[in-house]
């Protein structure tokens, strides 16, 4: 809060002395007041006449004015109280806030079951939670663009500050607890951080040596747990705040100023920009140092404006939350569905299973490792049952898949390059032919769903979708979900780029690909080599331009050149191509969504000249289920290789069906494993 120094000294006349009082009685701290009667000549008026004139002279004493930074819609009579302009629309992220209170006040906004203490919050008690903290990080003195670490994993309370340091000008620095304490200390340093904002105590304590020795510390917050439980208390000189002192320091601040009649005159409020810095994120990177990326309100406010054609979300829709939420894409997702009047449950990854049976989820936002992980549990589960329950849930997975890829035929939502569109008299045949087959197929499929695909339902709800992103969801699992009736909608983005820039839509939902840009964003296919646009069909670098992009790395003008040309458009470093356009056949539906095929930076190019997508064989081999994990490598080396994780249980479990070991043994020699491993990924 930036303060200014303010003296007056001023000369006032009066022609009544009636006037001169009502002058001293206005709101001005005097420190020397002077009354002179002036002496006037022949004729002049009588001293004791209501004319004679009066000067007066005053000096005050000098005033500090701090200028505080204010959400202009969620805070609009601070504005109107200082003889601003107050806004009747979003310019600001917080803004948001008191139109969902206004709309939903006393509908639950968020369920926090799992932390100490459990809280249930409606969307008026969660508006005041966010203006209680913003003041209360006045209070304690933070002033408007300082930077505050926010190193904390998902929870109503990093909601909470998250969206308090934003409404009270500040910018946020976010990472997880579960980061390398030299990673955070490297975050906290770059971005010049003034105070850090911690998730609990085991976490501080894990990071304490180092932040005290190694870093500027204003003060230290802690959102969950009790100072007592802190090491280092040899630092007093660094304040400990709780999430709930802080919050009291704002609700008393708050209530004062309310009662005060010079408010208005001790502080200076000014509105947040809407092309102000919002939130530093600073990317994981591959190689080097992370980079912050600098989201401003405007780049979130698009992702909240644009998101409902994606997920049209309705009031009392319940939502389950796992991701860590300094990741962009659950950020702006949450931003997103609290203007929808939703009910989000937080929930964790232990839990998860649980939770989509307790709480049957209208929705589940999150990454492919979630999706890949259910239809595993579900294809587990299946293999585990009697052989003959085994066979006909197969038999019905396997024809519910095939249905779908004749009905995707018909309806016109095929993936094509082919930029030459096929003949009306062929395209007329081809969609009989898928017509008939689908038609042939379709009672298996209906009774699929009444036998297999409901149970499966009833234990993972998603009754409305399932909204992929933040990596590619394999194809066998997009098929999957899509066979039993669990639509799962995959959409793309980065960091950068606030993040999302394409999805699928409900009512155009083409698996394998990411679906149209959604609204004010540019998509363009470039030659890596001459930067040439090509046509749709070709393969390429993506570009992007659009008003989520970025403004820039922090302190990294050369990666922000690199990344961001003069026109704005974002190279985004992913392989990718565009659906031709298309009246007529199995792709007229589809024309002009995006699909993406791996990062740039990762083909691998061979001794022998020839180009790899390692993308394609990780996913090919990860249908293997004795293989856990892989990553393909070989760059300017004669042949691929690949370093592979086994999965353990399904090793086992192989080996004894197959009699390589007996059935009380519980291990299997590497050589034997290498051997499985070999035979796998010739299979696949």
């Amino acid at each position: 809060m930036a303060t200014i120094p303010i003296t007056y000294n001023h000369a006032w006349t009066f022609s009544h002395p009636h006037h001169a009082l009502s002058r001293f009685l206005s709101p001005c701290n005097f420190s020397r007041i002077t009354f002179s009667r002036r002496k006037y000549g022949v004729g002049g008026p009588a001293p004791s006449s209501p004319l004679s004139r009066f000067r007066v002279f005053c000096q005050s004493k000098t005033e500090i004015l701090e200028i505080r930074k204010c959400s202009p819609f969620l805070e609009s009579s601070l504005l109107l109280g200082n003889g601003g302009v107050a806004s009747d629309e979003w310019k600001a992220v917080p803004d948001i806030w008191r139109s969902s209170a206004e709309k939903y006040g006393n509908n639950v906004a968020l369920v926090d079951p799992y932390h100490d203490p459990p809280t249930t919050m409606t969307y008026t008690q969660l508006e005041q939670a966010i203006l209680d903290f913003a003041e209360g990080l006045r209070v304690i003195g933070v002033r408007p663009d300082e930077k505050l670490a926010l190193f904390a994993d998902n929870s109503c309370r990093w909601l909470v500050a998250d969206q308090g340091m934003m409404a009270s000008g500040a910018i946020n620095v976010v990472r997880g607890s579960r980061s390398s304490v030299e990673e955070l200390l490297q975050i906290y340093n770059h971005s010049e951080s003034v105070a850090l904002v911690v998730d609990n105590p085991e976490m501080f304590n894990r990071v304490a040596n180092t932040f005290y020795s190694r870093t500027s510390m204003r003060f230290i917050i802690l959102l969950w747990g009790e100072k007592a439980e802190l090491v280092g208390q040899e630092n007093k000189h660094v304040p400990v705040f709780t999430f709930m002192e802080v919050i009291d320091l704002g609700r008393q601040s708050r209530r004062a100023l309310s009662n005060a009649h010079d408010a208005g005159q001790r502080y200076i409020y000014e509105a947040i920009n809407t092309d102000s810095i919002a939130t530093l994120v600073y990317t994981s990177g591959t190689t080097g140092n992370p980079k912050g990326v600098m989201l401003t309100h405007r780049n979130l406010l698009h992702q909240i404006k644009n998101l409902w054609d994606i997920v049209p979300a309705e009031a009392g829709d319940r939502f389950l939350s796992m991701l860590p939420p300094w990741h962009a894409y659950e950020r702006a997702c949450e931003y997103f569905i609290f203007t929808c009047g939703i009910e989000q449950v937080y929930t964790t990854v232990r839990n998860l299973k649980d939770d989509l049976q307790r709480y049957q989820p209208q929705y589940l936002i999150s990454v492919p490792l979630v999706f890949e992980t259910l239809y595993s549990g579900i294809m587990k589960q299946i293999s585990t049952g009697s052989v003959v329950r085994k066979l006909v849930a197969l038999t019905f997975i396997r024809s519910s898949i095939a249905y779908m890829e004749y009905k995707r035929i018909y309806e016109g939502k095929c993936l094509t390059k082919n930029k030459k569109q096929a003949s009306y008299a062929y395209s007329m045949l081809d969609w009989l032919w898928a017509k008939t087959i689908a038609t042939i197929l379709l009672p298996l499929h209906i009774l699929a769903k009444k036998l297999v695909y409901s149970k499966i339902h009833s234990a993972i709800g998603i009754s409305k979708a399932g909204i992929s992103g933040g990596g590619s969801l394999p194809w066998e699992v997009d098929k999957f979900f899509e066979a039993i009736g669990v639509k799962v909608q995959n959409g793309y983005g980065l960091t950068e780029t606030s993040p999302v820039i394409a999805a699928r839509r409900p009512r155009c939902n083409v698996i394998g690909s990411v679906g149209h840009p959604i609204r004010h964003t540019e998509f363009k296919i470039v030659d890596s080599e001459t930067d040439e646009v090509l046509p749709p069909g070709s393969k390429g670098i993506l570009k992007v331009r659009g008003p989520q992009v970025m403004e820039g790395y922090f302190k990294n003008s050369l990666a922000t050149n690199q990344a961001l040309d003069g026109d704005g458009w974002l190279n985004t470093g992913d392989i990718g191509w565009i659906v031709p356009h298309h009246s007529t056949g199995r792709s007229r539906n589809s024309s002009g969504v995006i699909v993406v095929e791996g990062r740039a930076k990762d083909t691998i190019v061979l001794s022998t000249g020839e180009n790899v997508e390692p993308l394609e064989l990780e996913e090919a081999a990860m249908r293997s289920s004795i293989i856990q994990q892989i990553v393909v490598v070989g760059q300017d080396k004669r042949r691929l290789g690949a370093v592979i994780v086994p999965n353990k249980e399904e090793v086992l479990k192989v080996a004894r069906k197959l009699s390589i070991i007996d059935s009380n043994s519980s291990d299997v020699s590497e050589e034997k494993v290498t051997s499985l491993i070999y035979k796998e990924l010739k299979t696949w």
